[in-house]
C-alpha cells in the first residue's frame, strides 16, 4: 500500500523538496492485514532454490506493452537466469493488457523458460488488478 501511495511520487525528478511528514492508516483498515501468508522458506521450497539469494525483477516498462510483449519480456528475464519476475505494484488490467491475457502469456513464459533451463521459475502477478 505504501508504495502505491508514495512510491512513484518520490521518483519525480522535478520534486526535489518533497517529504512525507505523516501517514495515517485507520486502525480498522490496519486490522484487516494479517501479514504475508507464508515466508521465504515456502518460496524457496516452491522454486527449489537453496543456499543462495533468490534472483528476480519487476517487468519494465510497467505500462505500454501488450500482454504478449509483457510475457516475452518475462521469458527473456527467466531464460537469462532469474528465478522469478513480478508485476509492478501499480500494474492493473488495462485495455491494452488485460489481467487474464497477462496471466496467460506469463504462464507461457514460465513453462517455456522452465523447459529450456530445467529450473523452476515463477512470476508474481498483481492480483489486486
Amino acid at each position: 500500500m505504501f508504495t502505491s501511495i508514495v512510491g512513484n511520487v518520490f521518483g519525480f525528478k522535478a520534486l526535489r523538496a518533497l517529504r512525507l511528514e505523516d501517514l495515517r492508516i485507520p486502525p480498522a483498515y490496519a486490522k484487516t492485514f494479517q501479514g504475508p501468508p507464508h515466508g521465504i522458506q515456502v518460496e524457496r521450497d516452491k522454486l527449489n532454490k537453496y543456499g543462495r539469494p533468490l534472483l528476480g525483477c519487476t517487468i519494465k516498462p510497467k505500462l505500454g506493452l501488450s500482454a504478449k510483449n509483457y510475457g516475452r519480456a518475462g521469458y527473456e528475464c527467466l531464460r537469462g537466469g532469474l528465478d522469478f519476475t513480478k508485476d509492478d505494484e501499480n500494474v492493473n488490467s488495462q485495455p491494452f493488457m488485460r489481467w487474464r491475457d497477462r496471466f496467460l502469456f506469463c504462464a507461457e513464459a514460465i513453462y517455456k523458460a522452465q523447459a529450456e533451463t530445467g529450473e523452476i521459475k515463477g512470476h508474481y502477478l498483481n492480483a489486486t488488478a
